[in-house]
């Protein structure tokens, strides 16, 4: 079951002071200053993008994290929040920083189908809470959708100590590019029929971002787009870099055989999500 917070009802106007909107204005061709009306007295206007940002017990980064965002929302981009029912204060600081807040069961796959289905955009951006977009992100990925692309990914940079975080990226985003496959850290994004069409991420405890993958890939081949999005390195350097990248060889080598993403979780005790 999902709970689903808005920011806004309908009969409140723009900055919820539940004022009647004044009625509107006719523009016509000689008209110019009809164009500079503040944006309360206009319709709102439907998202083209839609960031959706999965988080559980991410206190210590959400808001952060929420207010890089808030350039795109300027410039008419919607950010959902879904918690998977954080243990810490992860909600209520991100509630003042996102257009939607939802609750949703636990586990990426789940949480980021929950915010696509409540999603208002025709394009529909996958960003992990620790994972920062470049300045202009969204023009790009609109940019590169506006033709027959329908989806893609970024390439990736790992922010941490280790020199060996740069040849991880380097490495990842070789392989993408060779393979098709995007990863959650690379910020997949894809057009609303696309990714309904594909099924939307498999709701599993791991591999949901390489098993939308290939369910796209079989529709269509990604755009990887060169500019970066840039990742925390906290999850390798807590474990260590080289023992963690063999970690996701083996897991992605098993998952490619077959093997179940429940049973590699418990196998392999995978608790990052």
């Amino acid at each position: 079951m999902l709970a689903l917070e808005e920011r806004a009802a309908d009969d409140f106007d723009e900055y919820g002071t539940g004022h009647k909107l004044p009625p509107k204005r006719k523009c016509t061709p000689d008209a110019v200053l009809c164009h500079r009306i503040e944006p309360r007295f206009t319709e709102r206007r439907v998202p083209t993008l839609s960031i959706i940002v999965p988080a559980f017990d991410e206190a210590a980064n959400i808001a952060d994290a929420l207010q890089a965002l808030a350039p795109f929302r300027q410039r008419g981009a919607e950010v959902i929040v879904v918690d998977g029912g954080s243990r810490d204060r992860t909600a209520e600081l991100a509630r003042p920083h996102a257009d939607r807040m939802l609750i949703a069961a636990r586990g990426r796959g789940a949480q980021m189908n929950a915010g696509a289905g409540i999603a208002r955009g025709e394009v529909l951006l996958f960003l992990h809470a620790d994972t920062r977009l470049p300045p202009d992100a969204d023009r790009l990925v609109l940019r590169a959708l506006a033709g027959a692309n329908a989806w893609g990914r970024f390439d990736v940079r790992i922010e941490g100590r280790s020199p060996l975080l740069a040849l991880v990226a380097a490495l990842m985003n070789w392989r993408s590019r060779l393979t098709g496959i995007a990863t959650g850290d690379q910020a997949m994004f894809a057009s609303r029929k696309i990714f309904a069409d594909a099924g939307g991420f498999p709701e599993i405890p791991l591999m949901e971002d390489i098993a939308l993958s290939r369910r796209l890939k079989r529709i269509a081949r990604p755009t990887c787009l060169a500019t970066r999005v840039t990742t925390s390195g906290r999850r390798w350097e807590r474990h260590g870099v080289v023992r963690t990248m063999l970690m996701m060889w083996r897991l992605r080598l098993a998952f490619f055989l077959g093997a179940d993403p429940a049973a590699l979780a418990r196998r392999y005790g995978y608790v990052e999500r």
